[in-house]
């Protein structure tokens, strides 16, 4: 039978896929009253650059900065790595980011780059004056962001493969919350393979969660009794597909 009070939602102040809020990002603290998902021991850098998620030395994509070329200095409240990276991969030195950009500075843990749609994502997200591009302060977020779900993949790739599988993608989405089948899990991984391994890589396990989080936040709008069944006129469910995805002005 049905567990007293248990919602066929995840728990909305931890649910992963959630643009972080500014005073306390992605990791809420977990029921069990342990460390807040997301997050890495006590006293370990936010800015580690180990494996998923990692810059580059010379960002993939990115060009060596011209002979004699001086960063311009950091700016208060910036972290002086965060500030050099952030430099390095913005190409035209105006001050702004964009997807192509940033994916000059993401690898996945075998080092191949980020796909690009996932970095679109991350920048909608992130991009407060919906500009398409992020300047230095959202692109900090940002980072703190990708490093807190570097930690929750790192936590549930069991075998330490660098991938998700089946079964490792079902266990982190029971984690989170969500009351979804193996078979749903099995779906997902095929359409989010990019490879035909049969699992998916750092950034498309992000792209995934984050679709996940969306379109379950949109559903929960309209099931109103909390029942995990609505009823919907075909126009209202394209709306709620279509709006769960990355608008027009990102660049």
């Amino acid at each position: 039978h049905e567990p007293v009070g248990m919602s066929y939602y995840a728990p909305n102040p931890a649910t992963p896929g959630a643009r972080p809020p500014v005073a306390q990002p992605y990791g809420a603290p977990r029921p069990n009253g342990g460390q807040p998902l997301g997050y890495g021991p006590p006293g370990a850098s936010p800015y580690s650059s180990a494996m998923y998620g990692a810059a580059t030395p010379n960002p993939y994509g990115a060009p060596t900065p011209p002979y004699g070329y001086t960063p311009p200095p950091a700016l208060p409240g910036v972290p002086p790595f965060l500030w050099n990276l952030f430099t390095a991969v913005d190409q035209d030195r105006n001050g702004q980011v964009t997807a192509r950009e940033l994916r000059a500075a993401l690898i996945n843990g075998n080092w191949s780059p980020f796909n690009e749609e996932t970095c679109r994502l991350m920048i909608s997200m992130f991009d407060r004056d919906n500009s398409g591009t992020i300047d230095v302060h959202e692109f900090v977020s940002l980072w703190n962001y990708i490093e807190q779900w570097k930690h929750c993949f790192q936590t549930f790739d069991r075998d330490n493969s660098g991938n998700i599988s089946v079964n490792e993608l079902h266990q982190a989405l029971t984690s989170f919350g969500y009351r979804l089948s193996p078979a749903f899990c099995k779906l997902a991984i095929r359409k989010f393979d990019r490879h035909g391994r049969g699992s998916i890589e750092f950034d498309d396990f992000i792209q995934l969660c984050v679709m996940i989080h969306c379109l379950t936040e949109a559903f929960r709008k309209k099931d109103t009794t909390q029942t995990g069944v609505v009823t919907l006129q075909y126009e209202e469910f394209l709306h709620m597909v279509i709006d769960c995805r990355i608008g027009p002005n990102v660049k």
